[in-house]
């Protein structure tokens, strides 16, 4: 029996497929469970870029100091004011989720904002699609998007390979239907 249960109920992020729409920005005040800082030097470049090209809205700020960004429930930036910025972009990376209707739009957005930030969009092999954003303060971002699910598809195999398979239509994730006697993350 698997430890792992379906909680997509606690994510903003919709199910993939042709028909997901991305939640509204969410404008609501909560205690955040991760965030990431980026130190600019040009606090309105940055947030220019941001809300134009990533598509993250100004939640508040501290006028020359700090802006709060967000897109989704959980998806929070800090842009803080500094005296400088690395020259280059480290090789770890952020990510945002987001739908895959989204992808190509925020790849045209960013491009359009600065030609040579944007690196994709490309699948990779856990099924789905990124695009990679340097942005001015050369964060480096992803966007990534979930593909529908194809049973039969490669990156099904490479999922199953590592233990990861659907659940079947009436059961849990982890295989059973829900009748032990545990919850399982679903509510009445």
């Amino acid at each position: 029996m698997s430890d792992h249960y379906d909680a997509f109920e606690m994510s903003p992020v919709p199910p993939p497929g042709p028909d997901a729409v991305p939640p509204e920005p969410f404008r609501g005040i909560y205690g955040m469970p991760a965030f990431v800082t980026i130190p600019t030097t040009d606090l309105p470049a940055s947030v220019d870029f941001w809300t134009r090209g990533l598509g993250f809205f100004e939640l508040f700020a501290i006028p020359g100091r700090l802006v709060h960004l967000r897109r989704w429930a959980f998806q929070d930036v800090l842009l803080v004011s500094a005296a400088d910025v690395p020259e280059q972009a480290p090789a770890m990376s952020f990510s945002f989720a987001c739908v895959l209707t989204e992808v190509d739009s925020v790849a045209e957005a960013c491009r359009a904002l600065r030609p040579d930030s944007v690196d994709g969009p490309r699948d990779t092999p856990w099924n789905t699609r990124d695009l990679e954003v340097i942005t001015p303060e050369n964060a480096r971002i992803v966007v990534t998007a979930a593909k529908p699910f194809d049973p039969a598809s490669a990156e099904a195999r490479n999922l199953a390979a590592v233990g990861i398979t659907p659940p079947t239509p009436g059961h849990d994730a982890d295989g059973t239907d829900g009748t032990d006697g545990t919850d399982h993350g679903k509510h009445a």
